[in-house]
């Protein structure tokens, strides 16, 4: 049943966003995981669309906040406003209180800001006037960055970073797939063609299935080997964290959920490492003049340990 709907969510937004099918794929595991997921690419490639399309297909509350460099961090999670009429202080909720989130250029706010965002994603929770407001649930941030503009940004700390799940490109589409999207803009808008196909509460559902799949003790091992190749790499001056190693374990559970499986694979691991290590390692001075590329580099680290091989991996 779960399958259906995953690939009709899928079906969605490939209606909305021609030729991503796996960045779609990606969006979705991370939000089944309970993760967030970081877009650095160039304007004008569908970022928002994505979400757009993700939320409606879900029928989730879509939120957007634009982030500039004069945003306050109460622009962002909401302020209290006094009321003469009841003489209270009721909360006004910001853009963060929503079930997905896009967090257009991340990057051009105050690092004060960026931590208004940070507790969000780390506690679905904020903090207004000394209270603590539970954010809704699901809560999904999908936030972007121009890896081009740097004048006027602030790049994210590394403790930021961590709490992405994964780091995607979307990428330019090929010249039939530019062409497909102006004949299908031609008439009307894509996104206003789709309709919902979970609800919030089938897909809380699914999320409580995906932390029931099954992850070997091997596979385990297998990826803390990963996490632990990266700290003592010759390349890397800071590698993966604990909370890294523990990203990539929920987003195997959750991508075998979306193939359709109970029982996370090693190749799983192998295909999602990249995705979810490469934005967490900080390169060393000459690694970066050198023009090293962290997902390549945790691929030649997986290449060189010993692949888990047991019989229940077998299907």
């Amino acid at each position: 049943m779960h399958s259906r709907w995953i690939e009709q969510v899928l079906t969605n937004i490939e209606k909305v966003i021609v030729g991503k099918r796996e960045i779609a794929e990606l969006s979705i595991t991370a939000l089944l995981a309970g993760g967030h997921v970081l877009l650095e690419d160039v304007p004008g490639v569908g970022k928002t669309m994505l979400v757009r399309a993700l939320a409606t297909s879900i029928g989730a509350k879509f939120k957007r906040i634009q982030f500039t460099p004069d945003l306050l961090p109460s622009d962002v999670s909401g302020v209290s406003i006094y009321n003469p009429q009841t003489m209270q202080f009721e909360f006004r909720p910001g853009p963060l209180v929503g079930n997905i989130v896009l967090a257009d250029e991340i990057n051009r706010t105050s690092p004060k800001t960026q931590a208004a965002l940070l507790e969000g994603m780390e506690e679905s929770s904020i903090t207004v006037d000394g209270k603590t407001i539970q954010l809704p649930k699901p809560f999904f941030v999908m936030a972007t960055q121009n890896p081009i503009e740097y004048e006027g940004t602030y790049p994210l700390p590394e403790a930021q970073m961590d709490r992405f799940i994964f780091k995607l490109k979307m990428g330019y589409p090929t010249k039939q797939q530019e062409m497909d999207i102006l004949k299908r803009a031609e008439q009307q808008l894509p996104i206003d063609q789709i309709s919902a196909i979970l609800s919030v509460e089938e897909l809380l559902e699914l999320q409580e299935e995906v932390q029931k799949v099954v992850v070997d003790d091997t596979i385990v091992s297998y990826i803390v080997d990963c996490a632990e190749a990266t700290r003592h790499h010759d390349l890397v001056s800071l590698g993966v964290s604990p909370r890294g190693s523990l990203a990539l374990m929920k987003a195997c559970q959750a991508y075998a959920f979306v193939k359709g499986r109970t029982y996370v694979l090693p190749d799983d691991v192998q295909y999602l490492a990249p995705f979810a290590f490469s934005h967490r390692l900080i390169l060393r001075p000459e690694a970066v003049y050198e023009g090293v590329d962290p997902g390549e580099l945790i691929q030649q680290v997986l290449t060189r340990l010993e692949v888990p091989v047991q019989r229940s991996f077998i299907v």
